[in-house]
């Protein structure tokens, strides 16, 4: 059994390695729709960091290394600009946040701190840290826009370390973390109770109900990818093959779900669409996309 587990740990780890190795803006006045500034995109979606709905507008965002690919009614849609290489990306109701680095030849500071647009990503705005950090593993409520982060290295205003804000990265509080260990693969906040607080990483898939003062493990698994709905938590795991498990946060009870064929592959990550309950999407490390329209009982393919 040792053995085994050590195998799958070495293949997900290859396949992660795989997966991913303001005062000056765009100063195009934000228009009532998105349209604009979204044109075809017929490539190859690839390098993606982060995936959800976004905005009230039925879009699928995928966060790539190249910008914003949208999936919306059946067609693929791409930004005409902005095409920044968006990391610890977060879909939330009113548009996203997300740090990263800016694409080549922008005026805006590397690293892009915390971010956030609320017209599809045709303008952003610096929420804090501009020039100085990279948030890889960070996490935003869907409804409350609380952040809750790992900061990698000192900073201007923070030391290394975890930390939440509840006034949309105005002001930030230590959190001890206590019991959440390994390497981070991502977080997740609940959409309206900052209390709730999940962690996929290295050495498991972590739950806290104090705002991340202290978690228990769920499952000593490799977590993959963590996503809260109001009243589950949905998170990927690897152990000797890919699962998918539903958490009710009420009871603590965990059921598993059908997965689409996975070979060789792991969830990277999981988002549900809040228009439509019953609308699952997965991205896997190995760049594929499957969307369920029944609640995670079939899947298709979209890539």
């Amino acid at each position: 059994m040792k053995k085994r587990r050590k195998s799958a740990g070495i293949l997900l780890a290859g396949l992660l390695l795989a997966g991913c190795n303001s005062n000056e803006r765009n100063n195009t006045k934000a228009t009532e729709s998105t349209e604009s500034f979204e044109v075809p995109f017929d490539g190859k979606l690839s390098h993606v960091h982060g995936m959800g709905y976004a905005g009230n507008d039925g879009g699928l965002y995928f966060a790539s290394h190249h910008g914003l690919k949208i999936y919306r009614e059946g067609e693929w849609l791409e930004t005409k600009g902005n095409f920044h290489d968006y990391m610890g990306f977060n879909a939330v109701d009113k548009g996203f946040y997300t740090s990263g680095h800016p694409e080549a030849h922008s005026a805006l500071p590397n690293p892009l701190g915390i971010q956030r647009s609320f017209n599809g990503g045709e303008t952003i705005e610096e929420i804090a840290f501009e020039g100085e950090t990279d948030f890889h593993a960070m996490a935003v409520g869907y409804y409350s826009h609380d952040i809750f982060l790992f900061n990698p290295a000192k900073n201007s205003l923070l030391e290394t370390g975890f930390f939440k804000s509840s006034d949309k990265g105005d002001t930030w509080k230590p959190v001890k973390a206590v019991g959440l260990i390994g390497e981070i693969a991502g977080f997740a906040l609940h959409p309206l109770d900052s209390n709730y607080v999940a962690a996929a990483t290295s050495e498991g898939v972590f739950f806290s109900s104090d705002a991340g003062d202290s978690f228990d493990r769920i499952t000593d698994e490799r977590g993959t990818a963590v996503f809260f709905t109001e009243d589950h938590l949905y998170f990927g795991s690897y152990g000797t093959t890919a699962a998918l498990m539903k958490y009710t946060v009420e009871n603590k009870e965990t059921e598993p779900l059908v997965l689409p064929e996975m070979q060789e592959d792991a969830i990277a990550f999981i988002s549900q669409n809040p228009a439509d309950e019953s609308e699952l999407a997965l991205y896997t490390f190995k760049g594929r996309i499957h969307v369920s329209t029944d609640h995670g009982k079939l899947w298709e393919s979209l890539q």
